[in-house]
């Protein structure tokens, strides 16, 4: 990667894609429906790790498995079911998660302790465990260098869509790739919602190289993404990296920047898709504020209108009422200024000096409120410090999902 590298393009396979990853997936039988609900992702060598993780004070026992493995910086697997957290399950819950490492050890011959485990689904209940090691067999026998795809719509709860995808750059006689999938569509949040991601990729990177670099593109992608302001306990992003390109280590310069911007960029891709799948969502949302007086305050700005279930319904009906994102900044605990603020739909001024334009301007507004992306943007006029976010509408849909998730 110390030469001019060729543009990036998309290739197909998602996790597979780069080389030495295989995968699979089954029907364990975890959920009600006959659906794919168990996945495993398997690296043909030993590969560099890294994670990170929700920051909800309550963790699911796969994640508690996890935290002293990530540690170590090399893995050779991660075994994921949907269908059932295995969150707030007990000594039993934790005990469970053991169980899937250890089973998928034993089928793939390898350490335990180089097995990652991630449960997604619903909270409380404990994992059908003859079932999930009947699953964890039939997909070890199943493993293929094709079988992304199929574990990307096995990790999926109230997704309505798989979300992958592959990038591959090449430099001179060595090709890159990195591969992702994630699932998501509710409880999403800036400090990581109810998602899963995982991360795949052929070059050769040291462990805390790939964790600094794990964490700067998750911060400025997943967790720059909101759906309904909740996180769970699940919340999990797993970057594993092989070597088997042959590429010279990435450690600094020309070579680092390259493999960040093509990891931020597999990210933000799986970002955007869980914005768009958002439980009952209609509108894709960037939401942006500027003219804060510190990054902080521009956070809780974003935050607080982010939240107002109030403004997302407005954009859910089209409605260009920003009195209810007035009354949101308002809300954000941040030393405000009103009569500096302005509001934006798109390039429409709806607020200058805290007042509104006129009837004309938010009519104008109403149009850009009936496309299916657009964006919003609040300057405080208080500074220089901004801040911006993905999000979507609210709708009665989400409500529906919500409601009846357990049932």
């Amino acid at each position: 990667m110390t030469r001019q590298a060729d543009v990036p393009i998309h290739v197909p396979g998602g996790v597979t894609a780069p080389k030495g990853f295989r995968a699979a997936a089954v029907c364990a039988g975890i959920k009600k429906q006959e659906r794919p609900d168990l996945a495993l992702l398997v690296s043909d060598v030993e590969a560099a790790v890294a994670g990170v993780m929700t920051t909800n004070r309550i963790k699911a026992a796969p994640l508690l498995v996890d935290q002293p493995r990530l540690k170590r910086g090399k893995t050779r697997a991660v075994v994921i079911n949907s269908g059932c957290a295995n969150a707030c399950t007990g000594p039993e819950g934790l005990e469970d998660a053991k169980a899937m490492a250890f089973e998928t050890a034993r089928a793939l011959s390898l350490d335990e302790r180089d097995v990652l485990v991630a449960s997604t689904g619903v909270i409380g209940a404990r994992l059908p465990m003859d079932r999930v090691r009947g699953g964890i067999l039939r997909a070890a026998a199943q493993l293929t260098p094709a079988g992304g795809p199929q574990a990307a719509t096995a990790i999926m709860t109230t997704d309505t869509m798989p979300k992958e995808i592959a990038i591959r750059e090449t430099s001179g006689r060595v090709a890159i790739t990195v591969g992702g999938m994630a699932k998501g569509s509710g409880m999403i949040h800036p400090q990581m919602g109810t998602m899963l991601a995982f991360l795949t990729t052929d070059a050769a990177v040291a462990p805390r190289t790939l964790q600094a670099v794990l964490k700067r593109c998750v911060d400025v992608t997943f967790n720059t993404i909101d759906v309904d302001g909740e996180t769970s306990p699940n919340d999990l992003v797993i970057f594993m990296a092989n070597g088997l390109a042959k590429n010279t280590p990435v450690t600094s310069g020309v070579a680092l920047s390259t493999f960040e911007a093509m990891v931020r960029q597999v990210c933000e891709r799986l970002a955007l898709m869980i914005v768009r799948d958002g439980e009952g969502a209609s509108k894709l949302v960037t939401l942006r504020v500027k003219g804060a007086a510190s990054a902080a305050a521009a956070k809780h700005v974003l935050l607080a209108v982010s939240r107002s279930p109030l403004v997302r319904t407005a954009w859910h009906g089209e409605d260009a009422n920003w009195g209810r994102t007035i009354s949101a900044i308002g809300n954000a605990g941040v030393p405000i200024r009103p009569e500096r603020i302005a509001l934006y739909i798109g390039p429409v001024a709806v607020v200058r000096q805290g007042v509104g334009v006129g009837a004309s301007a938010e009519a104008q507004a109403a149009v850009i409120l009936k496309q299916s992306e657009f964006s919003v943007t609040v300057d405080l006029g208080q500074g220089k410090a901004e801040a911006v976010m993905r999000t979507c509408d609210l709708s009665q849909e989400y409500v529906r999902i919500n409601a009846s998730y357990r049932s």
